[in-house]
C-alpha cells in the first residue's frame, strides 16, 4: 500500500467482503474508516499520503481507547467491547507496532544520538529532541509505537 489511494481502495473491498459476511461490527469500522479518510482527503483538497492514512488511523485507535477507558469507569463493559472490537479492525490496515523491548532498544539508541551530536548526556529538558529521533526512527524501521508510550519510555531513560 505504498501508492496513494491504495488504503481507500482495501477498504472498500473489505466493506464488501463484511457486508456478504453479514459482519455489522467490521462492517461499521470499515465505513468508519472510509468516511475519515475521505473527510480529511475533502479537506486537504488532494489525495491522502500513506503517512496522512496511517495518521488517521491512529488517531482513531486513540480515540476508541479514550473511550474505552470511560466506559469502563462508567461501568458499561458491553459499550468498552464494541471499541475494543473496533480497534481490532483499525489496526489490520497500520503497520505491525513494535513490542516495547525493540522500542526500549530505539530509545536508548536515540538518546546515544543526540548525546553524541550535542556532546553530553541528554536531560529531560532534551526529551522532545530524544522523542523526535525515535519517531524517524519507527518511521525509517516501518513500525509504529502509541505516543504515550514512546513518551513514557524516554522519560524514564532521561531520568535513569
Amino acid at each position: 500500500m505504498t501508492e496513494a489511494g491504495a488504503l481507500e481502495t482495501l477498504v472498500n473491498q473489505q466493506i464488501v467482503t463484511a457486508m456478504k459476511a453479514r459482519d455489522q461490527v467490521r462492517t461499521g469500522t470499515l465505513r468508519l474508516i472510509k468516511n475519515s479518510l475521505k473527510n480529511k482527503a475533502i479537506e486537504k483538497r488532494a489525495i491522502l499520503t500513506q503517512a496522512e492514512s496511517e495518521q488517521i488511523l491512529a488517531t482513531m485507535i486513540k480515540q476508541r481507547r479514550d473511550s474505552i477507558e470511560q466506559f469502563t469507569k462508567g461501568n458499561r463493559p458491553e459499550l468498552a467491547a464494541i471499541e475494543a472490537a473496533e480497534i481490532v479492525v483499525i489496526e489490520e490496515f497500520l503497520p505491525r507496532a513494535l513490542d516495547e523491548a525493540g522500542l526500549q532498544a530505539l530509545v536508548a539508541e536515540a538518546v546515544a544520538e543526540v548525546a553524541a551530536a550535542s556532546g553530553k548526556t541528554p536531560t529531560p529538558k532534551e526529551m522532545g529532541q530524544v522523542i523526535k529521533a525515535v519517531q524517524a526512527k519507527l518511521q525509517a524501521a516501518g513500525v509504529r509505537a502509541e505516543g504515550r508510550v514512546v513518551s513514557e519510555l524516554v522519560k524514564k531513560e532521561l531520568a535513569g
